[in-house]
């Protein structure tokens, strides 16, 4: 089955600072990073690891829907780059008149292991028309959407063409921002929902299992509701069977917070792997399990490299 994600592709500028900088005040970094970034991308980047290679001539099962820049800017170069020929962006939406990508500027407190991102953004957002001549380009090859979450009206719009057009379809929503109005309705529309504990805690909810379990009532297309709570680990409910689970979170021996950034974004990534590639050999215990392995690993490193090797140690 291919997999089609769909969310904005961000370029990081991370700055890792003693602690946050007062207003007016002036702070030296103790280091300075740039890396791809954005929801779906950072899925993407984890997914590649494991999902085996495609032999030869096979197309890639993974593809990256986003808008970026002028097609033979530098930033497009180098996202392309990042990511063929494990990811496809054959089916992105490039906008000639502009060079520069959206972007994010990250300041890690080393005191605190929090962060705080600062965005900038000038490329105009996907419209339903280009998405509805992507997905007919795609046709049947693609058997699963996932959405970031963003401008919920256009995604509510691409969900229901989809449903529409193409109903043996599988589509999976991120609802993260608690204050984006609409994510409530992609929710209600889709096959399975990754509730963030920004939000959930933003709309009364005070832990995972609350959460799923009170928003099943509302979610009745959904096969699968996952919630995850930091420390406290994740949660996930089937609706169709009330089968739900509570995995702790992966904190292993010498267990330290390194680089959160991306770590519910892993945790999809882990999900995803588990329903797409390992749909009739895990459980929804294992695949829970797994996906907090993963998010675990990530947040006790920096960046997303080597997290493939997660599935080397699972039994």
């Amino acid at each position: 089955m291919s997999l089609v994600a769909v969310g904005a592709c961000y370029v990081d500028t991370i700055l890792t600072t003693p602690h946050y900088p007062r207003e007016d005040d002036k702070l030296r970094a103790s280091s300075i990073s740039r890396r791809r970034g954005g929801n779906c991308p950072n899925t993407l980047e984890v997914l590649q690891q494991l999902v085996a290679p495609s032999s030869s001539g096979a197309k890639t099962p993974l593809n990256l829907v986003a808008v970026l820049p002028a097609k033979e800017s530098i930033a497009s170069k180098q996202i392309r780059d990042a990511f063929e020929p494990q990811v496809s962006l054959s089916h992105c939406i490039y906008r000639g008149e502009f060079q520069e990508p959206a972007s994010s500027y990250i300041i890690k407190s080393q005191a605190s292991g929090s962060r705080t991102i600062v965005n900038y953004n000038e490329l105009p957002e996907m419209r339903l028309e280009e998405f509805v001549h992507m997905v007919d380009e795609l046709g049947t090859d693609a058997g699963w959407y996932h959405f970031e979450g963003r401008i919920p009206d256009v995604t509510l719009a691409c969900i229901r063409y989809l449903r529409q057009q193409y109903p043996n379809v599988k589509i999976s929503v991120e609802v993260e921002k608690p204050g984006r109005e609409g994510l409530q309705e992609l929710a209600e529309e889709a096959d399975v929902v990754f509730y963030s504990k920004s939000w959930a805690q933003a709309n009364g909810y005070h832990a995972a299992e609350e959460c799923i379990q009170k928003q099943s009532s509302r979610t009745r297309k959904a096969s699968l509701l996952c919630c995850t709570w930091g420390q406290d680990g994740a949660a996930a409910l089937e609706p169709p069977t009330g089968n739900s689970i509570h995995s702790p979170a992966y904190t292993p021996t010498g267990f330290r917070v390194v680089d959160t950034i991306g770590a519910g974004d892993t945790f999809i990534a882990g999900m995803l792997y588990g329903l797409i590639f390992k749909a009739d050999n895990w459980g929804l215990s294992k695949k829970l399990a797994t996906a907090n392995q993963l998010a675990g690993t990530k947040v006790a490193q920096e960046g997303f490299n080597d997290l493939g090797g997660v599935l080397e140690t699972l039994s």
